[in-house]
């Protein structure tokens, strides 16, 4: 929980009562190799700190798997539509490697809020930086290339090349995995 709280002071610093009554509404879970944190269809009504581990999200289209995002160490993961509309998830999240996290319940979150105000502005940034970080990723799937976009992803991530399968990158980037070889064969 120590890596958790280091990480949060990166977004906003809470006094200490705040910090103690956000660390009693964490449970630390560990899940092995390919476990789902949420299945397509399942309400989401957790978010989740991943303290170690590799994650992906992704949607199933005409059943075809197209991954969306990854999720590393010090990331917060959730299904974000479902967390926040209390709807069926359209996307699944699965473990790429076996993974520690954090979770937090959408009641517990919600009660926090009213509680302590300095906890809803923590994530209120938590959820700005996830937008920010969504809206790069459309901005790249419009405007650029998968050459520009392989680059980027080498030159901003390059642990993801390292610990994701090839096929998945591919997806992620919107390319065949044959696209994605030539393109790595070219650089």
């Amino acid at each position: 929980m120590d890596q958790l709280f280091a990480h949060l002071k990166n977004f906003y610093h809470l006094s200490r009562e705040a910090q103690i009554a956000l660390q009693e509404c964490f449970q630390q879970i560990t899940l092995p190799r390919n476990e789902f944190l949420i299945r397509e269809g399942k309400t989401c009504r957790h978010m989740f700190f991943l303290e170690q581990g590799c994650l992906r999200g992704y949607y199933n289209l005409d059943g075809k798997e197209i991954t969306h995002w990854f999720g590393f160490e010090n990331d917060f993961i959730t299904s974000f539509h479902s967390f926040i509309t209390h709807q069926p998830a359209v996307e699944s999240i699965q473990l790429m490697e076996a993974g520690t996290l954090w979770a937090i319940s959408k009641e517990a979150l919600t009660g926090l809020y009213d509680r302590h105000h300095e906890i809803e502005r923590l994530v209120r940034i938590v959820y700005e930086k996830y937008y920010i970080r969504l809206e790069e990723r459309y901005v790249n799937a419009q405007f650029k290339t998968a050459t520009e976009r392989y680059e980027e992803l080498l030159q901003q991530s390059p642990h993801i090349i390292e610990r994701v399968p090839l096929g998945y990158i591919a997806s992620y980037l919107g390319i065949s995995q044959e696209t994605l070889s030539r393109i790595r064969a070219r650089l």
